[in-house]
């Protein structure tokens, strides 16, 4: 009797329905998230890569992985290259986010909204060959400054370099950010603006002031948004790199296909992910300080 009531006060709880709730969510995120993760963490501690012979445990991948002079010169190409990126696309994802949230009437917000989401609609990959068409030997550009006579031959620094990369990760990942910050955008009490400058605040302070630190939950999205992905990113660097400035996520590949070595592959992606988690609470954290300063 105890028993039976005490099953049904704990079925009746908030926190039993809750978890009822989210079970099938979580379930899923098990299956499909944290089930290949785990492999892949397992794969890395071993030396042959079969997950059954206990006896073949080591460390040695790691070793070699933060030893190896090619990992260190990959991952801090790839930690640059993201971070260029993810500073382009914010800086430029910011003025139009505030333009289409400040200046763009309420009716035809919707309307803009569905612009900055057309790149959606076609395939990643075939965006990165479009791309590659305008930055190529006989591209748009190229053909273009030849037809107004600006250059005689074509350019070929425009393609197979970081520059190219970063403006092709760029254009790919600008509406991820441009959403997030029009979302924290949208949630500023307008009211609070109008008594900074009624209160003898410019512009430009009450924008540093007021709307920056209320926004920054956007732009803290949108960088970790365009950060994380972009630093493991396999398709630009491959095409539009042309191969000639591997990121972590060819090296991956490089161990873990061409080479078949998966443990190496395995241990290379373990330290990228912690090298990624680590920058980004240290971004979180400065972000916080920032906050507390402004206040």
């Amino acid at each position: 009797m105890a028993l039976g009531s005490r099953w049904d006060r704990l079925t009746r709880s908030e926190a039993f329905n809750g978890y009822v709730l989210v079970s099938p969510t979580a379930i899923y995120a098990i299956l499909m998230l944290a089930a290949p993760l785990a492999t892949i963490v397992a794969y890395s501690f071993f030396k042959d890569g079969y997950l059954t012979i206990i006896r073949e445990f080591t460390l040695e991948n790691y070793i070699t992985t933060w030893t190896d002079p090619v990992f260190r010169a990959v991952m801090l190409r790839s930690l640059m290259v993201s971070a260029m990126v993810t500073a382009a696309t914010v800086l430029l994802a910011f003025p139009i986010a505030y333009y289409v949230s400040f200046h763009v009437p309420a009716s035809r917000k919707a309307r803009w909204l569905f612009l900055i989401t057309i790149p959606f609609w076609t395939s990643y990959l075939i965006r990165v060959f479009l791309w590659k068409v305008i930055l190529g030997y006989n591209g748009v550009i190229n053909s273009g400054l030849m037809n107004l006579g600006l250059i005689d031959e074509p350019l070929t620094f425009i393609l197979y370099n970081v520059n190219s990369i970063v403006l092709t990760l760029a254009h790919a990942y600008a509406p991820f950010a441009i959403l997030p910050i029009f979302v924290a955008l949208e949630k500023i009490d307008r009211a609070l603006l109008e008594a900074g400058q009624d209160l003898g605040e410019s512009r430009l302070m009450t924008f540093w002031r007021v709307t920056l630190p209320l926004a920054m939950p956007g732009v803290v999205a949108a960088v970790l948004i365009v950060f994380i992905p972009t630093i493991g990113d396999y398709v630009t660097p491959q095409l539009i790199g042309g191969g000639k400035i591997p990121m972590v996520a060819n090296l991956i590949q490089a161990r873990m296909l061409d080479l078949d070595n998966k443990p190496m592959g395995s241990a290379i992606a373990v330290s990228a992910m912690a090298i990624v988690t680590l920058v980004s609470l240290i971004f979180l954290f400065m972000n916080r300080r920032f906050l507390r300063g402004q206040r």
